[in-house]
């Protein structure tokens, strides 16, 4: 059985890792959309930074905090979940600076004083997070004429992100 510590260390490692999520605002006045996610290292607990353009529909609804979301799958699909917090505009420069890397300049043709860039500021509150239990282990349990599902029920937790 896996523990609460354990899957949300294991979000924070593959978020870092993998950093796509789907990031959308509650109430679904900016629908869910593929992001960039940045954390500032694997065993942060956030904030986790979001550049965007101030011409996309999601900065255009962003100017203040806004109740938000994202899902996230690990890209070997071990680890999926549902995060919930506040997202707001973030102005400050030396965040920008310490983010700033080559694959965030291709998106700003000006750089880091591009008229268009929008850093935002995803604050988790709660998440709800489930580790795969349908790999191997579950396979060799069918095989062997046993229900995996009972041990699934213990990759599952839900609750704040610290």
């Amino acid at each position: 059985m896996t523990d609460d510590r354990e899957l949300r260390a294991g979000f924070w490692r593959a978020l870092h890792s993998d950093r796509t999520v789907m990031l959308g605002l509650e109430g679904g006045s900016a629908a869910p959309r593929p992001m960039t996610a940045i954390t500032e290292g694997e065993h942060d607990h956030g904030p986790i930074w979001i550049f965007t353009g101030k011409d996309t529909e999601l900065g255009a609804k962003v100017t203040a905090t806004a109740p938000a979301f994202f899902t996230f799958a690990a890209s070997d699909h071990a680890l999926f979940a549902t995060v919930h917090g506040l997202i707001s505009p973030h102005s400050d420069p030396a965040v920008v600076e310490r983010l700033w890397n080559p694959f965030i300049a291709a998106w700003y043709p000006q750089g880091r004083d591009d008229k268009n860039l929008l850093l935002l500021r995803f604050d988790p509150s709660r998440a709800e997070i489930w580790k795969n239990g349908s790999g191997l282990f579950a396979g060799l349990q069918m095989l062997l004429g046993r229900d995996p599902k009972p041990d699934v029920k213990g990759h599952v937790t839900k609750g704040p992100l610290h």
